[in-house]
């Protein structure tokens, strides 16, 4: 049985803005359906912890390891080191070294417009946008075309002790109740059972019931790395996307 219980979290309230761009408007009718299942993992073992059982800062492991998923499938796997994945959690999400006080996690939100703006150890990314987290078709899209998609999780108690997430119902007879708390997380990989995230330095597999139960974000991400191997796909209406960042900017 697993036991993350000595593993931290470090995802904050759920921020959101309007100007956000809403990822199924770019799904045009050319696209066809998602794939039944698609993984990107590329035979990775070695992910690394990126700090995250010492420190909060899963908003920043999410990223480094959508850096990893990209690289890997554009030919050769990058890993940003532990000292930079803390160099970028003191930027963007406060952590001043050696100060558990100030080991508060961060917001997705904040932690996505500071990577679009200033990049992340040379990895840029170009833009994001939103599918409905509810929306299985739209994640399972974001996750075949683009590599993964980087998510928020209102975690269960009941986590700590899953070999797979899944619901427990009322918690089970024997299980501690009520909630653990957000995690953020990079997804790139999908079947029908279920979604498989990177934590804690490996593969962690969740059930559709535990998706739709525990999810409360999600972010499609444009990343430079991806985009260059693989090119835009077809059925995505990317020449909008360009002109609707426009727009904003």
């Amino acid at each position: 049985m697993a036991d993350h219980s000595k593993m931290k979290l470090g995802r904050k309230a759920i921020k959101t803005d309007s100007r956000t761009l809403a990822f199924g408007d770019y799904l045009t009718p050319a696209l066809p359906p998602p794939p039944p299942a698609a993984d990107w993992t590329k035979g990775i073992t070695d992910w690394g912890m990126m700090l995250n059982d010492t420190l909060g800062d899963c908003t920043i492991a999410g990223v480094a390891h959508a850096v990893q998923v990209w690289t890997a499938n554009a030919g050769s796997i990058v890993t940003v080191p532990d000292s930079t994945v803390q160099s970028y959690y003191s930027q963007w999400d406060g952590y001043v070294a050696g100060d558990p006080n100030t080991d508060n996690g961060g917001v997705e939100l904040d932690v996505l417009n500071d990577w679009q703006k200033n990049g992340f150890a040379g990895h840029s990314l170009l833009a994001f946008a939103d599918p409905k987290f509810s929306n299985l078709v739209e994640v399972r899209q974001s996750i075949a075309l683009f590599g993964g998609v980087y998510i928020g999780l209102s975690l269960p108690i009941t986590a700590q002790n899953q070999d797979v997430w899944d619901v427990v119902a009322k918690g089970g007879a024997n299980a501690k109740k009520g909630s653990w708390g957000g995690h953020c997380v990079f997804v790139p990989k999908y079947d029908a059972s279920g979604f498989t995230c990177i934590t804690w330095g490996q593969p962690k597999t969740m059930t559709v019931a535990f998706w739709k139960k525990y999810c409360d974000e999600a972010h499609t991400l444009f990343g430079q790395d991806w985009l260059t191997a693989k090119g835009s796909p077809g059925g995505f209406d990317e020449n909008q996307l360009q002109a609707d960042l426009k727009a904003i900017k």
